[in-house]
């Protein structure tokens, strides 16, 4: 298969930051455009020379994708580690692996560090979370290709910190002007959804709320979607559900042939089968379909979930943006697609060119250097500093900060943006008092791109509760939840008798049972826990999930008068 002209550049580029050095690069490219055709090209690229591959992402249908993809274009076939399935023992050069089943201690102990030459990560905006560092962090010697249409976690930094390089990017405004997207037709239905009654969380409309909000339209979208998308394949974005399922029977009741797929059917894979091969014209969902489901013959998106985040706007349009021959007859060609857009986004992104910014969710990592530097903060009062053992943690927290500047990567992009801050928080001078404006400029652009050599979550999740307790216990803030969980990890390891790693510390894990204990022990002592009972976290069973979000710099405003596009609104 011939690569498109940009395809081949940016398969070409990646090769050229590997060559120079540069170990860990992004890819961005629009959906539509063809990410896996061209990591498909740069691993068939590095078999030849023989080396070895591994393909991670999170969820099982990207990895099937990329693996049904690579054997079409290459040949080559692909090892699975995922679940029961191991890749250790076959012959295969590449892998596809699951990032939920590669980050267990257990599993990456099977592999040597130099297993794996080169990783590439399919969304790789997911790949600043714990779970993809810890991984990446053990297979230290590969170079990482990170691949995704949502480059964006606020404004890069923390990609930054991952990736040392852009090696391309193509936008979807040179996609759709060059031929290789659809055009884009867009209707908006001025419904008179009252939003004001809907709370913002994160940047964005709650989607409990809209699901309300949106509730009295349904029967009257639905009519308006009868002289629209009655002919047309259509994919309908929800917020909720239950809102989904009841707007599907809605659908139904007006003619159309429509389904409803979530997260939790046991028939999911069988439902977007059936509807990739005509058996409905309509699949509604609640924006389980933005990431890593492709079906080209797609001409219509309605959008009946309004946001201000352009990734999510953009993700959802994203499943109506790839050409389709032949959709309407021989030589009939899918180059335009409809949105009909019923909550004004597209009216909002028009004046709002990139959104609203979300607030940024923290990784585990940046949350504690916080309230480390709280406390830094915390023990500059005199009280504090007038006692040796105060005055020596802060130092010690202060030599923390100064080695984790140091180490970091000044080939990085990000960090070469931040090198005033580096240069000035590199100095100990700087750190002997913290006013209001150091203060901001080492959480804003110093805390963001450190990263942590522990890869152990519960443990990292652990010190986030009691560095909270300590900055409590100098500020003078109510500690009362975090005493509470403490007590309740800590009684989850009384329960754990037969490991005698937890045993042995019987007595430490009695005392610390009692919420008495974290109340009242002595800053000191409650630190020499800290560092005691984080290594017993990790066996605790069903640790708490993380919390991730995407963002995304893509153009998508384009103007019919100033771009001669085939954008139209009503």
């Amino acid at each position: 298969m011939e690569l498109r002209p940009y395809q081949e550049q940016a398969r070409q580029a990646i090769e050229k930051e590997w060559s120079s050095g540069v170990k860990n690069t992004l890819l961005v490219l629009p959906t539509g455009c063809g990410k896996t055709v061209v990591f498909s090209k740069v691993i068939e690229d590095q078999v030849k020379e023989g080396k070895r591959v591994l393909v991670m992402a999170h969820r099982g249908e990207l990895l099937d994708q990329a693996a049904d993809k690579l054997h079409k274009m290459t040949g080559l076939t692909c090892a699975v580690e995922k679940a029961d399935q191991s890749c250790l023992g076959t012959w295969n050069r590449v892998v596809v692996g699951s990032v939920q089943s590669l980050m267990r201690p257990s599993r990456l102990a099977k592999f040597n560090k130099d297993y794996f030459d080169a990783i590439i990560v399919d969304e790789a905006h997911h790949a600043v979370s714990d779970t993809y560092t810890r991984v990446l962090e053990h297979f230290n010697q590969a170079n990482v290709l990170g691949v995704t249409a949502t480059p964006e976690r606020s404004d890069m930094r923390k990609l930054g910190s991952l990736f040392q390089s852009l090696a391309y990017e193509y936008s979807i405004v040179q996609a759709i002007k060059e031929g290789y997207l659809c055009k884009i037709k867009a209707q908006t239905v001025p419904l008179k959804i009252d939003m004001n009654s809907v709370s913002v969380t994160a940047g964005d409309f709650s989607a409990n709320e809209i699901g309300t909000a949106l509730d009295p339209y349904l029967e009257q979208i639905a009519t308006e979607m009868e002289t629209v998308c009655k002919n047309r394949k259509t994919v309908v974005f929800l917020p909720l559900i239950a809102t989904s399922q009841k707007f599907k029977n809605i659908l139904i009741n007006h003619g159309f042939k429509a389904a409803e797929v979530n997260g939790n059917s046991d028939d999911r894979e069988q439902i977007l089968k059936d509807f990739s091969d005509n058996k409905y014209n309509v699949i509604c969902n609640s924006m389980l379909l933005t990431e890593g489901w492709d079906c080209p013959d797609v001409d219509c998106i309605v959008v009946l979930r309004p946001t201000k985040v352009r990734s999510l706007y953009c993700q959802m349009v994203g499943r109506g943006t790839r050409l389709c021959k032949n959709l309407f007859g021989i030589d009939k060609h899918k180059q335009q697609f409809y949105i009909f857009d019923c909550c004004r986004n597209f009216e909002f992104f028009e004046e709002n060119a990139r959104g609203i910014e979300t607030q940024n969710v923290q990784s585990l990592t940046e949350k504690i250097y916080n309230l480390k530097l709280d406390l830094i903060v915390g023990l500059e009062n005199m009280n504090y500093q007038s006692q040796e053992e105060y005055k020596n943690y802060r130092e010690e927290l202060v030599e923390e900060f100064l080695k984790k500047i140091t180490e970091l990567n000044k080939n990085s992009f990000i960090v070469r943006n931040k090198v005033v801050y580096i240069d000035k928080f590199s100095n100990i001078d700087n750190w002997k008092h913290i006013d209001n404006i150091s203060y901001v400029e080492i959480r804003e652009n110093i805390i963001p791109i450190l990263l942590s050599e522990d890869s152990d979550e519960l443990a990292k999740r652990f010190d986030n509760l009691v560095y909270g307790l300590q900055v409590g216990r100098i500020t003078g803030k109510n500690t009362s939840v975090q005493e509470r969980i403490l007590v309740e990890l800590v009684e989850d390891l009384k329960k754990l008798g037969t490991i005698p790693e937890v045993v042995s510390e019987k007595e430490l894990i009695e005392k610390a049972s009692e919420l008495e204990y974290w109340e009242r022990t002595d800053f000191f002592e409650i630190e020499k826990t800290r560092t005691i009972l984080r290594e017993l976290m990790k066996y605790i069973d069903n640790p708490p999930k993380g919390i991730y979000n995407v963002d995304i710099i893509d153009e998508l405003k384009v103007s019919e008068k100033k771009e001669g596009y085939n954008i139209q609104e009503r």
